[in-house]
């Protein structure tokens, strides 16, 4: 790789001084750079079309935000850490020479990770499409009520739930919001999407596994008392999506795939040991 795009969380690095140095870096050994210093704004991100790769400056957070505005362009992502706890954003930046070294001389490993693809209908009719590489969640927005919804899988009824919200997540989003909320951790190069309710209203109710082709539909229903629910759906945390009472999201493995690029050799039960011993 010899054309890099460099996406930097300007929250993360206010004065831009990581991102001029990863930049000088590069540019002393021949590589052509283009910087954005945007990485969590609303802006959508677009890559110069000589772009290789995209060296992605701040957390997990900023990474999923690149990874749904390159999603078409398919350009393999690398993560630098300049947060607190990222399991996406693998290089810390007190390495960051040795990784860029790395990457030059194409010292690394390119994983594909699974996306979903959700879309939100009202009254028939698509609303709203958008894509997440760790989660979709469904979520109370207004007053501290819980929420009613219906869970359908491949058109079958699966389960009312009275819960704060419910969450859809990949195997790369095990590790957030669906950790926290009690899930399962699953390797991240897995296929499969997991259903974790966010404080549900019962004893017995527990996350679940399902096929990467099954089809998830999440139903918005009236409220106690004949009321309706107004819900938001939110794509990694970065797009929301207001829902009401009538209104269905579907959502289903997406068709397109995140690259993310691997350069350390340990594996993730080895990682998943430190951050949980961090």
């Amino acid at each position: 790789m010899k054309d890099f795009f460099l996406i930097a969380n300007q929250a993360k690095d206010p004065e831009g001084q990581y991102t001029e140095r990863i930049a000088a870096y590069l540019r002393a050994r021949g590589a052509e750079v283009s910087c954005v210093v945007n990485g969590r704004s609303l802006e959508t991100i677009h890559a110069p079309e000589r772009a290789e790769c995209a060296i992605v400056l701040g957390g997990d957070g900023t990474l999923l935000k690149a990874a749904g505005d390159l999603m078409e362009r398919e350009i393999p992502l690398l993560g630098v850490n300049l947060g607190t706890l990222g399991y996406l954003a693998e290089v810390e930046i007190g390495n960051i020479e040795q990784a860029l070294d790395k990457l030059l001389g194409g010292d690394y490993v390119e994983e594909e990770r699974m996306m979903l693809a959700g879309h939100v209908y009202r009254d028939q009719e698509t609303a709203v499409r958008d894509y997440a590489l760790n989660d979709i969640v469904i979520s109370r927005c207004g007053s501290l009520q819980i929420l009613h919804f219906h869970i359908y899988v491949n058109g079958k009824f699966l389960n009312g739930y009275g819960a704060d919200g419910m969450i859809v997540a990949t195997p790369t989003g095990s590790t957030g919001y669906n950790m926290s909320a009690g899930g399962p951790i699953v390797e991240p190069g897995a296929s499969l999407l997991m259903l974790t309710p966010i404080c549900p209203h019962t004893l017995n109710t527990r996350s679940i596994i399902l096929s990467p082709e099954d089809e998830v539909t999440i139903e918005i229903p009236e409220g106690r008392e004949k009321s309706v629910q107004t819900v938001e759906a939110n794509f990694d945390g970065n797009h929301r999506v207001t829902m009401r009472t009538g209104d269905r999201i579907v959502i289903r493995k997406a068709l397109k795939t995140t690259k993310i690029l691997k350069l350390n050799t340990e594996s993730f039960l080895e990682i998943l040991h430190k951050k949980m011993n961090d």
